[in-house]
């Protein structure tokens, strides 16, 4: 059903808004969830199967059913089209209507408007939140701010200056200009809370306790991992992996002190060891490209 659907609204879906996470839309009215399905296919077996997943009892863990009457199903398939499809009308295309000249960006149900001014921000906020009341929906009462971007040419002061987005936190950095001057932009790097992510999967590889495991070995079961890192949280502000990346070049040294007797008990002749091997294979690792145990780091920002 999905394959039979999918082409014919994917196309009409906002260029700014993208994804899906499950478990977002518990209150969704069924009734506007099959009105915009109805918009797009009258085929009668795919209305009666949306219908009938809409409408599915929700099963507790000791067997009993529960009713339901909102809410998109979780696991099944179409559900992150359905929940895109309700929100591509309840806010892309209402906003865009209602406020022409104000741009968005909308990931599953996080977005973010661009307004001019303060009053303009606090309309179109108090606009947004009456639409989303009148489809069973609600802003976050923490989540939604009004955040002022300062920067070199907006230097007053406001309680909220920044704001995380899709892995990314967006303050006032320090930038520099193509003649090589210095100044404030408004700019994204990665957010702690990414950076905490990344740091707790780098810790349960367990690196340094694989001592059966040779480098090529972590080359192959890591790499794919880390330029994944790399190609999404470094596309802004790159420096701001460096840290998460000298992590890595340090679990291997300790992973060398107790694979090599040599190497026990003598970290800076781990480091050297380390630093050879980089030199001799500079392309080992994914990473070293951009920090290299001998402590070089490629570009600042």
């Amino acid at each position: 059903m999905r394959l039979c659907l999918e082409p014919k609204v994917e196309p009409l879906f906002h260029p700014d808004s993208y994804g899906y996470r499950p478990g977002r839309f518990d209150s969704v009215p069924h009734d506007l969830v099959l009105r915009a399905v109805r918009r797009h296919t009258d085929e009668r077996w795919i209305l009666l199967y949306v219908e009938r997943w809409l409408k599915a009892p929700l099963q507790q863990e000791d067997g009993t059913l529960v009713p339901r009457d909102r809410g998109t199903p979780q696991g099944s398939s179409i559900s992150p089209l359905l929940a895109n499809l309700f929100l591509h009308y309840t806010f892309d295309v209402w906003l865009e209507k209602r406020f022409p000249n104000v741009h968005f960006e909308r990931y599953c149900d996080d977005a973010v408007v661009h307004c001019k001014t303060e009053k303009q921000a606090q309309f179109v906020r108090a606009a947004v939140a009456r639409r989303l009341a009148q489809c069973g929906l609600e802003l976050h009462p923490d989540k939604t701010r009004i955040v002022y971007c300062k920067d070199e040419n907006r230097s007053g002061r406001y309680a909220n200056e920044r704001f995380d987005f899709l892995g990314y936190t967006f303050r006032p950095r320090r930038a520099k200009a193509k003649a090589g001057k210095l100044f404030v932009n408004f700019l994204p790097a990665v957010s702690n809370d990414a950076l905490k992510e990344m740091g707790r999967e780098l810790r349960s590889w367990r690196l340094n306790c694989r001592s059966d495991k040779s480098l090529d070995d972590f080359a192959h079961m890591f790499n794919k991992v880390v330029q994944g890192w790399i190609n999404y949280y470094g596309r802004f502000y790159r420096s701001g992996l460096v840290p998460l990346l000298r992590r890595i070049n340090t679990y291997l040294v300790r992973w060398a002190k107790r694979k090599y007797k040599r190497l026990r008990g003598h970290t800076t002749r781990a480091k050297r060891w380390l630093v050879g091997v980089a030199r001799r294979s500079p392309t080992l690792f994914a990473h070293w490209r951009l920090v290299r145990p001998d402590g070089w780091t490629m570009g600042a920002e």
